[in-house]
């Protein structure tokens, strides 16, 4: 039986992919590296715990890793948070799956200071029961365990209890290890990269999901009602 239906933000539910691509590379200049910003909005989807090791050495990241961390957080604090724009349709989707009886949650890579500025910009905030961030993690995507602290958060749920909905390959590598199905939500990534990570269903978009709700896995119902109505 589908309980709860968790969320990634950046690229799921707000447009901010670019933004956040553009503060890495502008954080990675000021440290005396320059990268393409197409490699950067690749990675983006993962926590710094993930992305910096990829362009970076581990003497590097002692020497300045936080100092670097700390500068791109105020950087995209200051100039590019600011521009960041919600997806149509949210609050209406979040509507329809409580309508259901279903919880939301959001389990983001990015840190809680983020994830609290997005749930006032989409207005959901009373739709939201729970949230995970990389701030309350080791590990952030494509591990699971940002995914698999929302389910604990959500009451103990078991994967399969659950779906979650992201934009990138990382989320449904990082669902997929603890058995929780993936909706993919098309950015930057195309429907084969998604499903070949294992996404069971891709969208252009949170407006698209809702209007095909019904033919989703979100609609899923429940065994057990499914007999009553038979009956």
């Amino acid at each position: 039986m589908l309980k709860a239906v968790i969320f990634d933000i950046d690229g799921t539910l707000v447009d901010s992919v670019e933004l956040h691509a553009r503060a890495w590379q502008q954080a990675f200049e000021k440290f005396g590296k320059k990268v393409q910003i197409e490699e950067l909005r690749k990675q983006i989807g993962k926590g710094s715990d993930q992305l910096l090791p990829l362009f970076f050495t581990p003497d590097q990241l002692e020497r300045f890793g936080k100092e670097m961390e700390d500068f791109r957080g105020e950087l995209f604090k200051r100039e590019f948070r600011p521009q960041v724009r919600p997806f149509a349709r949210v609050r209406e989707l979040l509507l329809r799956i409580h309508a259901d009886g279903r919880k939301v949650a959001l389990a983001s890579s990015g840190g809680r200071a983020d994830m609290s500025y997005y749930k006032r910009l989409l207005n959901v905030e009373d739709l939201v029961e729970d949230d995970a961030s990389g701030d309350d993690v080791k590990r952030s995507k494509p591990h699971p365990d940002i995914f698999a602290d929302a389910l604990k958060m959500l009451g103990g749920l078991k994967g399969h209890e659950a779906i979650a909905v992201g934009d990138t390959p990382y989320d449904a590598e990082a669902a997929n290890k603890i058995h929780l199905r993936t909706i993919g939500i098309r950015g930057y990534w195309d429907d084969k990269q998604l499903r070949d990570a294992g996404c069971i269903e891709v969208f252009a978009s949170p407006a698209e999901l809702l209007e095909n709700y019904e033919k989703s896995a979100l609609a899923e119902v429940d065994e057990e009602e499914e007999t009553e109505g038979a009956a």
